[in-house]
């Protein structure tokens, strides 16, 4: 799998990992806390990690399509959801590739 990490500094990360898995779990699996999110879509999975600093997004799929599909998906909802804070472009850093 490959796998790619973006952080939003902000002061709400937990309440944004929320709205997001509220949000997903209509239509895929989605376990969640206060702190940490999974949304298992069927192109792969995205991990919400919220601390008192920021929100860290980290997307990992089986191919490169599929990659930029799971990127575009967290950040276009999350844009929508911290509208008042204009978060802008996303920095998605790659992390390598695992077995």
């Amino acid at each position: 799998m490959i796998e790619s990490v973006a952080y939003l500094n902000t002061e709400h990360g937990s309440k944004y990992l929320v709205q997001l898995c509220k949000h997903f779990a209509h239509k895929v699996e989605v376990t969640y806390s206060d702190n940490r999110g999974e949304c298992r879509f069927d192109r792969g999975v995205a991990t919400l990690d919220a601390d008192a600093d920021g929100l860290r997004m980290t997307v990992k799929a089986d191919d490169e399509e599929s990659l930029g599909w799971g990127q575009s998906v967290i950040e276009s909802h999350l844009v929508r959801f911290a509208f008042r804070e204009e978060p802008g472009a996303f920095d998605w850093q790659r992390q390598g590739e695992a077995a």
